[in-house]
């Protein structure tokens, strides 16, 4: 299982960063908040499946940025 580029990781996070919505993302038994890029960097991997919890003032918005973003690097993603 190989980790994600670089790239992605930082994507990731930089959209989170632009919403003030929580967003943490569940992987496994772990949570982690998506804007924090060092939380990010040791936690997604490919060939994983995430769930994404998302709530806040934007979280409409920020729901379909990260559905894109997570689609375009080939995540499987789910949200609660």
């Amino acid at each position: 299982m190989g980790g994600l580029e670089t790239k992605a990781i930082v994507e990731i996070n930089q959209a989170a960063n632009q919403f003030q919505s929580s967003i943490v993302i569940q992987v496994g038994t772990r949570f982690i908040d998506v804007k924090s890029i060092l939380g990010l960097s040791v936690t997604l991997f490919n060939n994983q499946a995430y769930k994404l919890d998302i709530h806040g003032p934007d979280e409409k918005e920020a729901i379909e940025v990260m559905k894109r973003i997570f689609d375009k690097h080939g995540l499987n993603l789910n949200f609660k």
